[in-house]
């Protein structure tokens, strides 16, 4: 009994850390969080083409679900740009078919249903333990995934200096207006920089939003708001209610019919971007807190949130990575942090819309720009030459295509540009020790791994012609890792048996000898087990352990 106590106790006390460690902290960066969330989350509704409360409600359910029930603690989800970018043809699409048919915003309606499938496929990638893969992403990817991410932060931040003229294009503010917005951004970055070296217990970003906030409205200057902002894009202001059930959303399936195919692909590009950016977001918070979060219980969050807006009316989204990272960065390490950070915004659209409009937008980009400057990894520079080339190459390519195109499609590129060098060096390892015992046998000692890109080298290594009549093949230091290592075993095993010689492998590991004799039930007598087997696996399931 005193053991389960225990057990309870502990598990307690873990549950009670993952909430909060440090309730001030949490708080006040959940605050400072919320105020960054709302041009963000306006922006990428603008992006969608989708009302600015569209991306607000999506912020808030994502935030709210995923900071409740995620895998990772101080982790912020929201509305997204890469998921926006990936929304725009499904709305248009739905917009030009509900025009045909008189229907208004159909292309939200058709979203709200794309999102009911994006919440299922991520639930079930989670359900299937596809959340541990992240964890099999190399160093160099996510090393040029930040400092690629770092710099997309940045060039977004750069639209913010810009000004709309009347025939809806941007153009680069002038003269005083310029450098009254430079000098914002400034002020906001030296507090951000100089006050938590004078009081480190200090919420820099948040006394720097007031701050300057405070500077405008008392100095009556004439600069971009965050009212301004989406009054600027066509919205009404910052006003609403709370978001309400889409009762006829199931009604309009059936205006889907002869575009299922547009519909369910968007849904998967969705929810694969979604779950991509999450976990990479997931790995990098692990990294800088020195915790570990669990992949899979994040994808069922995000699916769950993403079903939540589906049926609630918001644009959806996914973990946002510089969201987390001044969460992080301001002490917000428990799930109250994203808690207070999605109940704040609520309340900034409920409550608090004519104070939250009064904040400079100038504010939020120093915010920003101090994300940017801990964000890359400046220490890159420094190692670039002292790594190996093809991590440099794969680190460059990455950062590279994370600006040129999103981060989904550069992991994807890192992650098999690493594969094929992987592969390549390790092909080239296998080695085969070669002696005749006292007994006549020719005994073949294996070094490295056989696995489908050294099965070549491997089978190149025998002379089955003119070997003995009796040979040996030793795997102590050796490792068959695939199923094209044991079909080789089986086809070296078949050209010895058809010239009538002898072969028998030794030192394979349980597995692998239980996959020969499935490949054949003849070929397990060529097999010599022994107590000092290797105990390893040919496929592994250690990633789905999650702390």
């Amino acid at each position: 009994m005193g053991y389960f106590c225990r057990l309870d106790s502990t598990g307690m006390q873990r549950l009670l850390k993952n909430f909060t460690f440090n309730p001030r902290k949490d708080i006040l960066s959940g605050l400072t969080v919320a105020l960054a969330l709302v041009p963000e989350a306006v922006a990428f509704a603008f992006v969608a083409g989708l009302d600015p409360l569209v991306g607000l409600y999506g912020a808030f359910m994502m935030g709210i679900v995923t900071a409740v029930f995620g895998g990772r603690p101080g982790m912020i989800s929201g509305a997204t740009g890469a998921m926006a970018v990936v929304m725009v043809h499904l709305i248009m699409v739905g917009n030009e078919v509900g025009n045909d048919i008189g229907m208004d915003n159909l292309g939200l309606q058709w979203l709200l249903i794309a999102l009911l499938f994006v919440g299922v496929i991520q639930i079930l990638a989670g359900v299937l333990k596809m959340g541990k893969f992240v964890r099999l992403i190399p160093h160099p990817v996510m090393m040029g995934f930040v400092n690629g991410l770092a710099i997309v932060i940045f060039l977004s931040q750069l639209d913010m200096f810009k000004t709309m003229t009347p025939e809806g294009a941007g153009s680069w503010l002038q003269g005083s207006s310029l450098w009254l917005m430079v000098g914002l951004v400034g002020l906001t970055m030296a507090i951000m920089q100089f006050l938590p070296k004078l009081f480190k217990q200090a919420p820099a970003a948040l006394i720097g939003i007031a701050v300057v906030t405070l500077t405008v409205v008392l100095g009556n200057l004439d600069v971009s708001t965050v009212g301004s902002f989406i009054r600027d894009g066509g919205g009404s202001g910052l006003k609403g209610v709370l978001p309400s059930f889409q009762w006829d959303l199931f009604q309009m399936f059936g205006s889907v019919d002869g575009h299922w195919d547009v519909l369910i692909s968007t849904a998967v590009l969705l929810a694969a971007v979604g779950l991509i950016e999450s976990l990479m977001t997931l790995n990098l918070i692990d990294d800088m807190t020195e915790t570990r979060g669990s992949g899979n219980r994040e994808c069922i969050a995000q699916g769950s949130a993403n079903i939540l807006n589906g049926l609630f009316g918001g644009m959806g989204g996914c973990a946002m990575i510089g969201q987390s990272i001044i969460n992080v960065k301001a002490g917000g390490r428990g799930r109250l942090s994203g808690i207070v950070a999605a109940m704040a915004l609520l309340g900034f659209i409920l409550f608090a819309a004519p104070w939250i409009e009064q904040v400079p937008i100038a504010a939020l980009v120093g915010v920003m720009f101090m994300v940017v400057i801990g964000t890359f990894a400046w220490s890159s520079f420094r190692i670039l030459y002292k790594i190996p080339f093809a991590d440099a190459v794969v680190l460059i390519t990455v950062s590279a295509v994370t600006v040129w195109q999103d981060l989904a499609i550069a992991v994807i590129v890192g992650v098999i540009m690493s594969s094929l060098v992987f592969a390549w060096k390790n092909a080239t390892m296998i080695r085969a020790r070669k002696h005749i015992n006292q007994e006549g046998v020719k005994v073949y000692e294996i070094w490295g791994p056989l696995f489908f890109g050294s099965t070549q080298a491997f089978m190149a290594k025998f002379d089955p012609k003119q070997d003995p009549d009796n040979v040996m093949v030793d795997f102590m230091e050796s490792r068959v890792s695939d199923h094209s290592g044991i079909e080789a075993l089986w086809n070296l095993g078949k050209k010895y048996e058809e010239l009538g010689k002898s072969i028998t492998f030794h030192h394979l590991s349980p597995e692998c000898q239980e996959l020969l004799a499935k490949a054949s039930p003849d070929f397990i007598d060529h097999v010599r087990g022994a107590i000092d087997d290797p105990r390893y696996h040919v496929v592994t399931n250690l990633l789905d352990h999650e702390a």
